[in-house]
């Protein structure tokens, strides 16, 4: 065995532009897979992370999610909201109106979602959850009034929009009195919704259907429960059996699970083609290499080599070339995945952190050496075949 690795050695040795080539198609493909992996895993904790802080939270959809999809029923009712205050081990009921709108400021028009309801039931939710980076909160007598998401205020506008601008809404005009921190909260991506008060939200919408609503229970154990009942309720108050989704933390961060799944798989693909060009680049060295080793070949069968020894001798070289690539790229991917999250944040405000597990390298370190092994296969059962008589003749 100590002979066989130090002839591979010697033989990558010889050949080092070749195998350096080589060790690099490997790595490439390795690294790919390493950071796209670990930025990915990074984005599942943020949003995880941030959805374990509304533990109490229930969302209620009149509709249901199918294949990552959202297809809405219809509304709720005024007997819908009602029926869900009576419920026991409630805390807040938050009804809300919300539709997408025009939006103008300064000359530039984009359509944004707006939202809409009592006061003091969305500040309940959403202040406690995300919280004002600047400004104050509405009150119900603030007619003309809004309070922005952060990304309305950052990037949606040729300019930015501060606290007392104003703002077209499907041509009225009203004044931001204040702007989100930055924050997602379960289906609500807060970052792009307009806040209005009820009043205001049913003249701009030209409607007063609950789209919405956001729940909070004095007991996290007990947000199951709460959730199941909550179906039951409006199910039966519209007779069907599947009218209302109630969304827990638990079933939100599962759903969530289930996506980054699918992202995670579509990512690997993306790098095993690199793995896939990377091994026709090991099979093609080792070709050459038998190609070139022809004479010595038949001299070590000559010798009293056996056609396992040949094979074996091959294998270990494109093993260890496959090795070092693979090693290499877990190196390399480590650094990427810091690259890709520091360029996440600081390009588009992004704070991703790149979660690199240590089950991922191994599993990177050990499909590279499955591919190099398997790439090398071929040229070391060619290799193995050899006559003797034939190939010291070749030399």
């Amino acid at each position: 065995m100590k002979d066989a690795v130090l002839l591979a050695f010697r033989s990558i040795k010889e050949r080092k532009a070749r195998s350096l080539l080589t060790v690099l198609g490997i790595a490439v493909g390795i690294a790919a897979i390493v950071a796209l992996m670990s930025v990915g895993f990074g984005m599942e904790q943020a949003i995880t992370g941030e959805l374990t802080k509304m533990a109490d939270i229930i969302a209620v959809l009149p509709g249901e999610i199918r294949g990552g999809k959202y297809v809405e029923k219809g509304s709720f009712t005024d007997r819908d909201v009602k029926d869900i205050n009576r419920i026991g081990g409630i805390k807040t009921v938050a009804a809300m109106t919300y539709d997408p709108a025009e939006v103008e400021y300064r000359n530039k028009k984009v359509p944004l979602y707006v939202i809409g309801g009592d006061t003091k039931e969305l500040g309940e939710i959403y202040l406690e959850s995300v919280g004002l980076k600047e400004g104050k909160w509405l009150k119900e007598n603030d007619y003309k009034a809004c309070v922005i998401g952060d990304r309305i205020a950052n990037d949606y506008f040729d300019e930015v929009v501060r606290v007392n601008d104003k703002l077209l809404i499907n041509g009225d005009k009203f004044v931001v009195v204040g702007v989100f921190g930055k924050g997602t909260m379960m289906t609500a991506e807060i970052d792009s919704y307009i806040f209005l008060t009820h009043r205001a939200v049913k003249e701009v919408l030209k409607t007063d259907d609950v789209s919405y609503i956001m729940v909070r229970v004095y007991e996290v154990a007990e947000a199951e429960e709460i959730a199941a009942e909550i179906e039951d309720v409006i199910n039966d108050n519209h007779g069907l059996d599947d009218f209302a989704n109630a969304m827990t933390m638990g079933s939100m961060i599962e759903q969530i699970g289930d996506i980054f799944n699918i992202i995670r798989g579509v990512l690997v693909g993306i790098g095993a083609i690199s793995l896939v060009v990377a091994s026709i680049g090991i099979m093609n060295t080792m070709l050459m290499a038998v190609m070139e080793r022809t004479h010595e070949i038949g001299v070590m069968k000559a010798i009293g080599a056996k056609s396992h020894d040949v094979l074996s001798l091959f294998l270990l070289e494109s093993g260890l070339v496959s090795l070092v690539g693979g090693v290499a790229g877990c190196g390399l991917g480590v650094v990427l995945a810091k690259i890709i999250s520091i360029g996440a944040g600081t390009g588009f405000g992004i704070e991703i952190a790149a979660v690199v597990k240590p089950e991922v390298l191994l599993a990177g370190v050990a499909v590279a050496l499955v591919v190099g092994v398997l790439s090398g296969f071929y040229p070391a059962r060619k290799a193995s075949k050899m006559s003797p008589v034939e190939a010291v003749r070749y030399g």
